[in-house]
């Protein structure tokens, strides 16, 4: 435990993913076309440079403790094939890096594509130019048809995170150690692994996953600082109960402390009633249920493993806010929804609109102000 929080305390000055905020808030999906959205409305983030800036300084004048981009390498089709054109995560975070001051900035990583040696002098360099606010967000790679896009082997599930294991602890001697080494493993050969200078941070940049599944679970409570995890359920006491494993996984078998994080997807107007009618209008009129089908079939959610009504209401969730906790109605209903999630035990939520600039704009002037008055910031 006492190596763990030395650790944390050498990286507080720096990174904001281990301030002392009762929750923290990020963005999510904003280095993408549409964001998290998949259906065709008015306002919708149409990805570009200035675009993606603009919400970044957004999230950075309100001290947003993570900017988490996604790793899509190709969309999901239909109509609108939403996230299928996007800015690649680690060249994305150093720009956002370099044009935010306040903000944890993240880039998130395929093992199965991003050679350890190149992520781990890729996420120095983030580290500097952000001057530590630096997170590394591992992925291990679902979506078969981008890994198919590069001609290697998509490995059965428990496999990519052996490999992972293998991958994360390379970056982490190249981060730590200042002697050549060698690694010979079972996916990996590294012959005089050299890396200087070394990240700000110390020992190593905040990292970050979003394991689900036992074996996700316990790769995410081992090795990392924040584990990402989707809220299934639409009870507090489940919800929390999931939480609460996170923790007690990562203290009875590891004996450390991870921070929990979710996504969340506000729609907000002045009344629920108005609020519900858009939440309707963006998914029943302008949602793309043909590139929904497709993204929830890729991430094996379908009807072999849930019911009917279980899809439709995912796929619900996707087309609003790529499956994010909803929090749907007015101003204060929405920091009601935060408090809620706070009270369940998270740390952070990574929010995302379905007009994302204009939803920020009135989240930064409306609602923000009122989590700060609710002790939440």
């Amino acid at each position: 435990m006492t190596q763990v929080a030395n650790a944390s305390d050498d990286r507080r000055s720096t990174n904001p993913a281990f301030n002392d905020r009762k929750l923290k808030l990020g963005t999510f999906q904003s280095n993408l076309d549409y964001g998290c959205l998949m259906a065709d409305v008015e306002g919708r983030l149409k990805i570009s440079w200035p675009n993606t800036v603009a919400l970044a300084k957004l999230a950075d004048a309100m001290e947003f403790e993570a900017l988490v981009p996604v790793a899509r390498w190709r969309g999901f089709g239909g109509k609108l094939n939403p996230q299928g054109p996007g800015f690649e995560t680690y060249t994305w975070a150093s720009g956002i890096a370099a044009s935010t001051e306040n903000a944890g900035v993240v880039a998130t990583s395929h093992c199965s594509i991003n050679h350890p040696i190149a992520a781990a002098k890729q996420g120095t360099v983030i580290d500097h130019i952000s001057s530590g606010r630096f997170i590394l967000n591992i992925v291990t790679g679902w979506n078969k048809p981008e890994i198919d896009m590069f001609g290697v082997e998509m490995l059965p599930h428990d496999e990519r995170y052996e490999m992972a294991e293998e991958w994360l602890a390379i970056v982490k001697r190249l981060w730590t150690e200042d002697d050549e080494f060698d690694h010979e493993g079972k996916y990996y050969k590294i012959a005089k692994g050299y890396l200087q200078p070394k990240p700000i941070q110390k020992p190593y940049p905040a990292i970050m996953n979003a394991g689900g599944s036992e074996r996700g679970r316990h790769f995410a409570c081992k090795n990392c600082d924040l584990a990402f995890t989707a809220l299934g359920a639409p009870s507090f006491e489940q919800n929390k109960a999931q939480v609460d494993a996170y923790r007690k996984l990562a203290r009875e078998d590891y004996g450390r402390e991870v921070a929990i994080w979710t996504s969340a997807n506000i729609i907000q107007a002045e009344t629920e009633g108005e609020a519900r009618r858009y939440e309707d209008y963006v998914v029943r009129e302008k949602g793309d249920w043909e590139a929904v089908t497709f993204a929830l079939n890729t991430l094996g959610l379908n009807a072999k493993t849930f019911s009917p009504e279980a899809i439709k209401h995912l796929k619900e969730l996707f087309i609003a806010g790529w499956g994010g906790y909803p929090l749907v109605g007015t101003k204060e209903q929405v920091v009601d929804g935060l408090k809620m999630l706070s009270a369940m035990g998270l740390d952070g939520v990574l929010l995302s609109w379905p007009r994302f600039e204009e939803g920020m704009r009135e989240f930064k002037t409306v609602t923000y102000p009122l989590l700060v008055q609710a002790g939440l910031r």
